[in-house]
């Protein structure tokens, strides 16, 4: 059994990504963990319903259409960080980047918390307002969050873990494929049972300056003729339509990477800033290696348009991105690891030593000389700011994250640069309309793009009249009065809901201040503890009751025996006649922690007396919970100074503090884009920050745009030409498109019926949270073996698995009589049934698989064929045939020699051809029982299982 489930990305125009498989036995995979950037968290309902249910989650981009909503589900959905996420190396480092910077940028990120949730704890005489936000992920969060991801290598078939609520996944077996388009992008395959299912979404069949082409033709650039046979084939083949309709350009990637230089010299020529937004992780890479390589190219003559221009690349986390980008050049294309090995074997004849590399004359292909890197806003306010100082005879192009100009330095940059007639912005993305109430930012600028190329192609001119921008910022204020009184409610109630329907399965919300670090520490201790039984045993009716009380709301009959740790000045509690925890007094235990290494050990406990008496003048003992209690048993960092003896009040730094950061750090040793000294030393962003409890203000500002508006499309998305040549090699049994709008996906349907034949395979086109049953065709029944038959079974084993063959009749056998207990229970299975009179219930019946009598042996011995089962590696025939004595060696691809005189090549769909010149050599291993090709087909079969016929 085989259904496929769009929660999002189906015949819609939001890019969002997410579908549930379902396999035989309640086997539930959630492949991506989409959102957009209209951050709806209406579009994550149905997600948070499956979880308790999923089995396992797959990644494919780290983009924000595949991987934006994974943080938020970690945190606010119990249960999800118990499910097991598999991806590849790159997706993990760059999605964590990619959500840190999203989180940062904008507080709308967050969520709000809807009002429905807000009325049962709101005033009669006060509206609940839904502009609550909630807790947004930290940066450390998100990076504990993308470390439980299981990595994964391209063509390593793994079988995964399930989930702990998960069924048994009986040998479910996942292989990631490179998909293109992005760094690590994945195509699934997913073997289970019969069925063999590839999912494919946003992938890029062409080869680009970093990327290399998917996998579907075999390696880097897909060179052969043929689909691979791990791809070939499948069960069904999820692909995306978008882009179905997008004609390949003419000159393939060559002339992309020309029109937008071509663009960029334009507008830096007359002074003007050239904006290209575009992700914050994933595409970004191949737009600044490109604007790189084409400074370096421009650079000797001196004469160039571009050698004069400045060159910015901005985004919060650029500098963890390029680092990320500059350890992982194996997962790119065979162009980049030739260019770094070029400058690598450079560097070290020009200087001796493997560290001179970036030193030589040459750079790396992430080692920029041009390329300028800006994480902080007051560095690109500096950098526009020099246009506002009257510098605008040099030309700068500035590429910013992210695509949609909804959030991160695009937007800020658009703001700046769109009333001046001399800049443009390059749109390198078709915009989705992922937002209900008005189109992002990026959408408008491609609407009026796309209306003024169909004005020029009909003759008419559309003008220079400056067209007005909807601006809406979003802004997070901290939570004052019945606002505030209201949130705390809410926050209450969802503790309580958490703790008594989820059994305590891990606290999503924040802590609050009236809970005890030793309460906190003994809710994760061992489940097997009767303390922590006995508070999920509450019954639910009362804790709902109580749970929208304030701490100071609170009356002495509610807090109970409580009274004596809450409130001061009260010794005595009358326990006479008391129930349940008010007979006992509340002496929190504080347990023991450990970890995977054992119990936890506090450097405190074992400091030597000397270490004791001189810290600071004061005993360790008598220390708080402080700076000095936290950081004991640590090294002291090289810019923290010595703390202060408190008896002699003096401070002795033996170590000058030296003020500068890994960013710095990192700059200093790899300078990028060269040194600006203006752009150093501006601090980090200072912006006021909302720690506590908050609520989302929505500004909007209208700008009048008067900049140029242009497009090149640089997504590296599969166009019309690869889908139609593609589908029909794959030959899936069925096919379901998702991932595009609706007039992508039936376009793309009908074409797929044109140029197939008909009734080869199903075409399936779900909508968003439809079901669709796309088993393999195949029939099946459960037989029962005789026990005659089971002793002559004659078992072979080959690569850990039994196979034996088996001749017999099937017998119809009517079940043996229920019992009471059993007839009882199918009596209450038929009432459930329509009622059908006259119509006597039918008996099961379970046909049984017994011997052959012995007339019909003998004629079926001469039908039966025998079967070679198994698959043979030339590299492991090319061992056995060198212990036998034998010359093995590959000569090309798929080719293997043996004894100079035997060639054994294995075709595409898994053929062994075996060709001699059909004379013996000499003495030896190759002369005995007939020759070597007699030796080499008898070394076949002997890592093949023969299967008899009879």
């Amino acid at each position: 059994m085989f259904t496929f489930n769009p929660l999002l990305g189906a015949l819609s125009e939001s890019a969002a990504s997410q579908s549930i498989i379902e396999l035989d036995g309640g086997i539930k995979i959630l492949v991506g963990v989409g959102w957009d950037e209209s951050f709806d968290i209406a579009k994550l309902k149905e997600l948070e319903k499956q979880v308790p249910t999923l089995s396992l989650i797959l990644l494919t981009h780290a983009t924000t259409e595949h991987i934006a909503a994974f943080a938020h589900c970690c945190k606010h959905f119990p249960l999800f960080t118990r499910i097991p996420v598999y991806a590849t190396s790159p997706i993990i480092g760059l999605g964590r980047t990619l959500l840190q910077d999203l989180y940062a940028s904008t507080p709308a990120a967050a969520t709000t918390i809807p009002s429905s949730a807000l009325d049962g704890v709101s005033y009669p005489d006060h509206h609940a307002s839904s502009d609550f936000l909630l807790q947004a992920p930290t940066t450390d969060e998100i990076a504990t969050y993308f470390s439980l991801i299981h990595p994964l290598k391209y063509s390593q078939p793994h079988q995964p873990l399930g989930s702990p609520f998960s069924p048994p996944l009986n040998g479910l077996t996942i292989t990631a494929y490179n998909s293109g388009h992005t760094l690590g992008g994945t195509i699934w395959h997913i073997q289970h049972g019969l069925e063999s299912i590839v999912y494919a979404v946003d992938w890029n069949q062409g080869r680009e300056n970093v990327y290399a082409g998917a996998a579907w033709l075999g390696g880097a650039g897909g060179g052969g003729a043929e689909v691979i046979e791990q791809l070939r084939k499948p069960t069904a083949l999820v692909c995306s339509s978008r882009g179905s309709e997008k004609q390949s350009l003419s000159g393939g990637r060559t002339k992309r990477d020309e029109q937008l230089l071509d663009k960029v010299r334009t507008c830096v020529a007359k002074g003007g800033t050239v904006l290209i937004p575009t992700d914050s992780s994933a595409r970004v890479l191949e737009l600044a290696y490109l604007l790189e390589h084409a400074w370096r190219a421009d650079s000797p003559s001196g004469d160039g348009k571009l050698c004069h221009a400045r060159l910015y690349l901005a985004g919060r986390n650029v500098h963890s991105v390029m680092r990320y980008a500059r350890s992982m050049l194996e997962w790119m294309d065979d162009s980049i690891v030739r260019e770094f090995e070029a400058v690598a074997d450079g560097s070290k004849r020009a200087t001796g030593a493997a560290d001179g590399m970036r030193q030589g004359k040459d750079a790396g292909p992430f080692d920029f000389r041009y390329l300028r890197l800006l994480d902080r806003r007051g560095q690109i306010d500096k950098v526009l700011s020099r246009d506002s100082d009257g510098d605008t005879s040099v030309g700068k192009v500035i590429i910013a994250s992210d695509a949609s100009l909804e959030w991160g330095f695009s937007k800020m940059v658009l703001r700046h640069l769109a009333q001046n007639p001399a800049n443009m912005v390059i749109l390198t993305e078709y915009p989705s309309l992922a937002l209900s109430t008005h189109p992002s930012l990026a959408r408008t600028l491609w609407t009026w793009w796309k209306e003024r190329q169909e004005n020029a192609t009909q003759g008419e001119t559309s003008g220079d009249t400056p067209q007005d921008l909807d601006f809406i910022d979003a802004r997070k204020e901290a939570l004052e009065g019945n606002d505030l009184t209201r949130y705390q409610q809410w926050l209450a109630q969802q503790r309580q809901l958490q703790t008594t329907l989820q059994g305590g399965g891990g606290a999503t919300l924040e802590t609050s201040g009236d809970v005890g670090d030793d309460v906190s520490e003994s809710s994760s201790e061992s489940e097997d503890s009767e303390d922590e039984q006995q508070g999920r045993a509450l019954n639910a009716a009362t804790t709902l009751g109580q749970v929208g009380r304030k701490k100071a709301a609170l009356t002495d009959e509610d807090l109970g025996v409580n009274i004596l740790l809450k409130k001061k000045g009260i010794h005595d509690f009358d326990v006479r006649e008391k129930k349940g925890r008010d007979r006992l007094y509340p002496h929190p235990v504080r347990r023991k922690r450990d970890d995977e290494y054992g119990e936890i050990i506090r450097p405190e406990d074992f400091l030597r007396a000397e270490e004791r008496d001189d810290g600071d003048g004061v005993d360790m003992n008598q220390l708080g919970k402080g700076d000095s209690y936290d950081n004991l048993g640590k090294k002291r960092k090289w810019d923290d100074p010595t703390p202060a003896n408190k008896n002699t009040g003096s401070q002795v730094n033996k170590r000058p503090a030296l003020a500068r950061n890994m960013t710095d750090e990192f700059q200093m040793n790899l300078p990028d884009g060269g040194v600006d000294d203006e752009l150093d030393v501006i601090p980090d962003d200072q912006d006021e920050m909302v720690n506590g409890p908050s609520k989302l203000v929505i500004t909007t500002e209208k700008i009048a745009v008067k900049l140029q508006i242009d497009f090149v499309d640089f997504a590296g998305i599969h166009d019309k030409r690869s889908l139609h040549m593609l589908i029909p090699l794959i030959q899936p049994r069925k096919l379901i498109l998702v991932g595009g709008s609706s007039e992508d996906t039936m376009a793309l349907a009908s074409d797929c019926k044109k140029l197939i034949a008909e009734g080869s395979f199903d075409i399936y086109t779900p909508n968003i949270g439809s079901i669709v049953d796309a088993s393999v065709d195949t029939n099946a029944w459960v037989v029962k073996l005789a026990p005659t038959l089971i002793k002559q079974l004659k078992w072979q084993s080959v690569r850990g698995l039994s196979i034996a063959t088996v001749t017999g009749r099937l017998l119809a056998a009517q079940r043996q009589p229920a019992r009471n207990s059993d007839e009882e229970v199918a009596n209450k299975r038929i009432k459930t049934e329509e009622p059908q009179p006259n119509v006597p219930a039918e008996v099961p019946m379970e046909p049984t698989l017994d011997v052959l009598p012995m007339n019909m042996t003998s004629a079926t011995r001469s039908v039966a064929q025998p079967l070679h089962v198994g698959d043979l590696r030339l590299a492991d025939l090319r061992k056995a045939m060198q212990q036998s004595g034998h010359t093995a060696e590959f000569r090309g691809e798929g080719t293997l020699l043996i004894d100079g005189s035997v060639v054994v090549r294995k075709t595409a769909t898994g053929r062994i051809d075996v060709e001699s010149i059909g004379l013996p050599i000499g003495s030896g291993p190759a002369g005995q029982m007939g020759g070597t090709f007699y030796a080499v087909k008898r070394t076949i079969y002997e890592n093949l299982a023969v299967v008899a016929g009879a």
